[in-house]
């Protein structure tokens, strides 16, 4: 009796998916009822939810929100794929959580822009890991996050458990716990003023190099904020970067506007001084941010106390100063 042929099987129907990174804009901006408030929690701007949310419209062919002057506003169809898309994310988000390794429990990400990383995290990090020895720690720059709050890298995505970051405090979405204020003063390598007069004055400053970055604050804005009338040249040395324009200051290279959260250290060391007794205080603070759903997670609420034990004791010192 001759074999019977085997079962042949058709050949399964590709998914047809949408962009997996716009839908995410599109739930964001569904439950903020905001491209604003999306583009905060994503850490992206609102032009990028933006776009992605009409990328996402033109994949359908409709459209997903009533766009008003004042406020946005699901469509019906808009609203029935947010109940769909809701459970969709959940349950990815428990399916990937449930698929990492035993080792992840024991890292720890956090999320940080380089100028706190070398400022003022890094010198600090010894004494969480002497007071908790099982936790792996893996500090990543802010830029290296993807929309998902991943980190991109050669390694895949791991999870970003923490993030520090700058700004007013509204990142809605996310669980937020403020650290410290600080203030903006000039700073400089004390061989640059050697063998110089002391500063008595803004106008003083024009008799050096000034080093500019592209913090929040410019010098120009500095010095209208101490109420001098100087106006300041934009001249000068030019960075992207607040820790390279640090670095040219530390160097001898000129004086920079310095944020007193991240020269405290090198002040109290010498390594840096300040030419005028003067300072302004900064339009934003540091704050330590999470998933609302993670701030209980063992590793994270241990990172989270110790941080502001830290910050407390930093604000402490700086007021016996």
């Amino acid at each position: 009796m001759p074999a019977s042929p085997p079962i042949s099987h058709p050949a399964p129907t590709p998914r047809r998916l949408p962009p997996l990174n716009a839908v995410r804009a599109f739930e964001a901006a569904a439950r903020h009822c905001s491209f604003t408030r999306a583009a905060d929690e994503l850490f992206v701007t609102q032009g990028a939810v933006s776009h992605q949310v009409k990328l996402l419209e033109e994949w359908f062919g409709f459209l997903l929100f009533d766009r008003h002057k004042r406020e946005l506003q699901l469509t019906e169809k808009g609203e029935q794929y947010l109940r769909s898309v809701r459970i969709m994310l959940n349950e990815l988000h428990s399916a990937t959580r449930s698929l990492l390794d035993e080792d992840s429990e024991r890292l720890l990400c956090i999320s940080v822009a380089e100028s706190f990383a070398v400022g003022w995290l890094i010198d600090r990090l010894g004494g969480f890991r002497r007071r908790h020895p099982d936790l792996d720690i893996r500090v990543t720059s802010q830029n290296q996050i993807d929309d998902f709050g991943n980190i991109i890298g050669e390694e895949g995505p791991k999870w970003v458990d923490v993030r520090i970051r700058y700004g007013r405090g509204k990142w809605p979405g996310l669980h937020v716990t403020k650290l410290f204020d600080e203030d903006v003063l000039p700073v400089c390598s004390p061989d640059l003023l050697a063998g110089r007069p002391p500063l008595e004055s803004v106008a003083d400053l024009h008799d050096f190099v000034l080093i500019h970055d592209d913090m929040q604050m410019s010098w120009e804005s500095w010095v209208g904020s101490t109420g001098s009338a100087e106006t300041m040249s934009s001249r000068g040395l030019k960075f992207s970067h607040s820790h390279m324009a640090m670095q040219a200051a530390l160097n001898g290279e000129g004086i920079v506007l310095g944020r007193s959260v991240l020269v405290s250290d090198l002040l109290e060391a010498g390594r840096l001084v300040r030419p005028l007794q003067l300072s302004v205080p900064a339009e934003h603070s540091y704050y330590l941010l999470c998933q609302e759903g993670m701030a209980g997670e063992p590793r994270v609420a241990v990172f989270t106390n110790w941080l502001l034990d830290e910050a407390k004791a930093f604000r402490q010192r700086k007021l016996h100063e």
